[in-house]
């Protein structure tokens, strides 16, 4: 630090500051005596510093940056004497102000550092606080100091993973979830015996990035809406600090890491969901909070007119494929699985990313390449959602570089038009349970991540619930949500009291969730669909923090056999290696069986490319070649339709006998406490039934 005093400096408010280093961007903490100040933009014309102490209105201290500490297109200061502890900070650009060259510069306006690792101003989920400041989102420096105790990210092969999706808040919200720190990071902490009861090795966190709450609302009406999903970031390096018990002490960081620690302790991997899509600053009305202000044709996709181009549905486009956008995109990833020790990212929209300053999609995006061959990111699990609200629909065809996963988005509507009833599907079911090869055949089943509900949409239960969408709450006269639901309400629409609806409709929910977690690829599940969680028919809650969006947990006591059988499925799942392979193995291995074959209610006699209700999976695993003490086999049986259908089983090498493990009409025998089949040849599926046999 003696070094850094010998350069001149210059003085203002008490303050001395002086040139600082391009790199790293935001503001870096150097030793205990100087912060580094660093950031972009190639358009503007000067730039200053303004800094504030917590929650005052007006600025203690503006520091315009000299002519001489601008760097190319960079400014940056090193500045010293701030206590961190109690200061916010942000930048005023000024530069020409023309909408229709995409210029928009205003230097009455103070904008958030796009690298800020802590934002302020929404430290207490719901709490509408500085609603009159022009400066809202504040940056945060923070200690980059926590003890990790030689944590790292975990690399169980992507295979191997059971996701878990869920929203930090809604999981642990209600009062029925009887922890201390409800719906905050501390409250998942809670909440990992349970995820571990269940068998889950990996959650998948709804947006954590920093976002407001308040961006549909003034904040101050009964009923609000909120954006409670948080897909519409304000800024990609902070946490969400109104998740955090202590967000309002300025804590938020650490306690997440603290969270992740503590799921990787558990062997838990933490995948993040992320929007690098667009931006909360939405389209030409929408706010500037950031980039817009910053360098506004840099980051965003511009029409010819200076109007924002939308891809994404939400107002604005951003420029992923420009080479600024490219890096800082990059820089987010890297320090989050530096600093955070993430495992993996789900991208939103990911199309978007594959598109070129014109909107046009590339064969080898850079942006996508970059990320498939980064050093840093080298063992991180990439999965992409391979469409975007432009209509670019790339399931299957998401450029890989046999790096990226994909959302299986034709897993989900094959699986759910077969269980509905449509025996036409079954030939693509088959690929879809084989790991979909039609698609993945170079990438292996691993590049599939199955799912048949996720929070946009039907939670498991409502899909079996509602044949239409129930989104009155929402403000938008049912307007919003997708018609397109693949959905089935088993004879009435909705509540119920019919025995027999209701039996129906537990024995659908066990149908989807048997195939789901026997089928090659990476399973993907809802949270609280292990225990028939419902939004009463909502299948677009973004704008709701209230019941119809938290986990009611009351209802695992009510399902608990569901809860069960699926926690008997996962074990299953885990235990036999053959559901999890690598590649597209099929061929005789040696236990003198096909690895993988299919079979109608006659064993060896299907025809693949009929029509058909019923079905039945062999799985064949040798010992020798997955590592496991001895032979086993599965079999899985599977009626679609509406009348019992009997199912002859195929003879085992050495007359091993068939065990019963489950069968949706409500039996369940745990591993190792299967119950031997009485008729060990034959075995009677009723209407809308699968099981699933081992030996």
């Amino acid at each position: 630090m003696k070094l850094i005093d010998t350069f001149p400096t210059n003085e203002i408010n008490g303050l001395q500051y002086r040139v600082g280093r391009v790199l790293p961007f935001g503001a870096t903490l150097i030793g205990n005596s100087a912060v580094n100040f660093s950031i972009f933009s190639r358009d503007a014309v000067s730039c200053s510093l303004v800094l504030y102490r917590h929650g005052e209105k007006e600025p203690f201290v503006e520091i315009p940056f000299p002519e001489e500490f601008r760097i190319g297109n960079v400014y940056t200061m090193m500045v010293f004497g701030i206590t961190i502890e109690t200061t916010e900070y942000g930048y005023r650009f000024d530069g020409v102000y023309d909408p229709a060259r995409g210029l928009r510069f205003d230097k009455n306006k103070v904008l958030l550092d796009p690298y800020a690792k802590s934002v302020s101003g929404r430290s207490i989920w719901g709490k509408f606080k500085m609603q009159n400041s022009s400066f809202v989102h504040r940056g945060q420096i923070i200690r980059e100091d926590y003890d990790w105790e030689g944590d790292k990210p975990l690399e169980i092969p992507m295979e191997d993973l059971i996701i878990y999706e869920m929203h930090v808040r809604g999981f642990t919200r209600a009062a029925s979830s009887k922890i201390k720190y409800r719906g905050t990071y501390a409250g998942i902490v809670e909440k990992i015996p349970y995820l571990k009861s269940l068998g889950i090795n990996c959650i998948e966190l709804m947006p954590v990035f920093a976002f407001d709450e308040f961006e549909y609302s003034d904040g101050k009406s009964a009923g609000k809406r909120l954006n409670y999903w948080g897909y519409s970031t304000v800024c990609f390096f902070a946490p969400k600090a109104g998740y955090a018990a202590s967000g309002p002490y300025g804590m938020e960081a650490d306690e997440f890491k603290n969270l992740i620690k503590k799921l990787h302790q558990n062997g838990i991997v933490v995948i993040l969901d992320v929007v690098f899509n667009h931006t909360a600053e939405g389209n030409e009305d929408g706010p500037t909070i950031s980039y817009k202000g910053i360098d506004n044709r840099t980051y965003y996709l511009l029409t010819p007119e200076g109007g924002y181009v939308n891809f994404s549905g939400c107002g604005n486009t951003m420029n992923c494929n420009k080479a600024v956008v490219r890096n800082h995109i990059l820089d987010c990833l890297r320090y989050w699985v530096a600093s955070y020790h993430i495992d993996g990212f789900r991208f939103d929209l990911a199309s978007i990313l594959t598109r070129d300053n014109k909107g046009n999609p590339m064969v080898s995006p850079p942006l996508i390449d970059t990320l498939a061959h980064d050093a840093v990111l080298g063992r991180t699990r990439l999965i992409a959602e391979a469409w975007d609200a432009g209509g670019l629909y790339q399931v299957g065809n998401f450029p890989s570089w046999h790096r990226w996963s994909e959302w299986n988005g034709k897993y989900r509507d094959c699986l759910r038009r077969f269980i509905k009833g449509d025996a036409a599907c079954a030939p693509e079911l088959y690929s879809r349970i084989s790991g979909s090869e039609d698609l993945y055949n170079r990438r292996g089943p691993a590049a599939s991540i199955n799912f048949i509900t996720c929070h946009d949409g039907f939670t498991l239960y409502d899909l079996v619930s509602y044949n239409e969408k129930h989104n009155e709450a929402n403000g938008e006269d049912n307007r919003d949500g997708t018609n397109c639901n693949d959905s089935w309400n088993c004879g009435t629409e909705g509540d119920t009291d019919d025995p027999e609806i209701l039996a129906l409709r537990m024995r659908q929910i066990r149908n989807f969730q048997t195939l789901l977690l026997t089928s090659r690829g990476v399973p993907m599940l809802l949270s609280g669909d292990e225990f028939a969680n419902t939004q009463k028919g909502n299948n677009n809650a973004y704008c709701h923090d209230n019941m119809i969006s938290w986990l009611d947990w009351g209802r695992l006591g009510k399902y608990g056999d569901l809860f069960t059988y699926v926690q008997t499925l996962i074990a299953l799942r885990s235990a036999h290696p053959v559901l999890r392979a690598p590649h597209f193995d099929s061929g005789i291995n040696g236990t003198g069986l096909p690895e993988l074959s299919f079979h109608s209610t006659t064993p060896w006699n299907l025809d693949r490319n009929a029509p058909a209700l019923t079905f039945a999976v062999l799985y064949a695993e040798d010992h020798v070649k997955y590592k496991t003490e001895k032979d086993a086999f599965l079999y899985i049986l599977v009626n679609a339709h509406w009348e019992e259908h009997t199912f002859t089983l195929p003879e085992l090498p050495g007359g091993l006998q068939w065990l019963l493990l489950c069968a949706s009409r409500g039996i369940c025998n745990p591993i190792g406490e299967e119950t031997r089949l009485q008729v060990p040849t034959q075995f009677t599926l009723g209407p809308r039934e699968t099981a699933v046999l081992i030996s």
